[in-house]
């Protein structure tokens, strides 16, 4: 969705710059002729085999802001996304960022409904601090139903196709699709994030 954004963006004429700790999109983002953000952060594991951003340590955060604030002092609207499945959105927008915006300037907070991105994000509600929007509404695909439900059933009939061999629904556990995926199996939690939020200890297996 990130890439689709920028897309749109560049169509209506934006100047767009976006950062993501992830190597691969660095060229997706150039792909669609926008300014990617280079930082002179180290990140040794940024993605987990899904794809998706795994969480890094505070320090690392905390550099990431400093470096982060004068982009977005610059900019007149910023979306973050930054969700790591199964954990708290980490802030990476704090209010001093927020006041080094210019007055009239929009963050929209996708990650509102995890704690949000931006540390003044209210989840649900759209606020205003020192003339700068902040909007933390909640379920945004509901507002582009045509859109959101066509891009939905395309992921979840490729996410069942890529299930079905020869007519029959198999699990192969070496597809990380599907490993990552599974929640149960034998009655038993394997999922290693859905352990770890209920306090569980990891499989062998996950060790």
């Amino acid at each position: 969705m990130q890439v689709s954004r920028d897309c749109t963006a560049r169509r209506l004429g934006a100047v767009v710059s976006a950062y993501d700790v992830r190597p691969a999109a660095k060229e997706q983002v150039q792909s669609l002729g926008g300014r990617f953000v280079e930082l002179p952060l180290e990140v040794a594991d940024a993605q987990d085999a899904g794809g998706y951003a795994k969480a890094q340590d505070e320090s690392f955060y905390q550099r990431q802001r400093e470096l982060l604030g004068k982009v977005i002092a610059e900019s007149d609207v910023v979306i973050t996304t930054a969700v790591v499945p199964g954990k708290k959105a980490p802030v990476l927008v704090t209010k001093e960022m927020v006041a080094g915006m210019a007055p009239g300037s929009v963050i929209v907070d996708i990650a509102a409904e995890r704690g949000g991105n931006c540390e003044l994000t209210k989840c649900g509600e759209k606020i205003s601090v020192n003339g700068v929007s902040i909007i933390g509404w909640i379920n945004l695909a509901s507002t582009v139903p045509y859109h959101a439900s066509q891009m939905y059933s395309r992921n979840i009939t490729n996410f069942l196709l890529n299930m079905v061999k020869d007519g029959q629904v198999k699990l192969n556990i070496e597809d990380e699709i599907v490993r990552d995926t599974l929640i149960t199996e034998g009655g038993e939690i394997v999922n290693p994030r859905i352990r770890e939020f209920f306090s569980l200890p990891a499989l062998a297996a996950q060790v």
